[in-house]
């Protein structure tokens, strides 16, 4: 299990991923070419994957994303150290609050 600032990130089995993920068209790169699994609001900072991947976006805010890294990769930031993924599928979770009568993503 990794975490860097509001993102957990866990691995999960390859047979244990869902199928939408495992077939659905992955995330779009930024203009640096990272995936990008959590952009910061106040500061405009990225939680990114570099390297080959793709990212699977849940269809709802709260909903994870999948994150497949074929050959392993690097979870950067520009307020964090880097965190080296092995190969494998990744369950992306964004850190969450409550607020009276609801929950939402914690704003970065």
């Amino acid at each position: 299990m990794y975490r860097q600032g509001d993102i957990l990130i866990v691995p999960v089995p390859e047979d244990t991923v869902p199928v939408p993920a495992r077939t659905s068209p992955s995330a779009p790169r930024d203009a640096r070419g990272r995936l990008v699994l959590a952009l910061g609001e106040a500061t405009g900072h990225a939680h990114a994957v570099v390297g080959p991947g793709t990212l699977v976006r849940g269809l709802r805010p709260m909903d994870p994303d999948f994150l497949h890294v074929p050959q392993g990769g690097r979870v950067v930031h520009e307020e964090h150290a880097a965190i080296p993924l092995p190969k494998g599928w990744y369950r992306v979770q964004r850190q969450r609050e409550y607020v009276p009568g609801a929950f939402r993503v914690v704003a970065d």
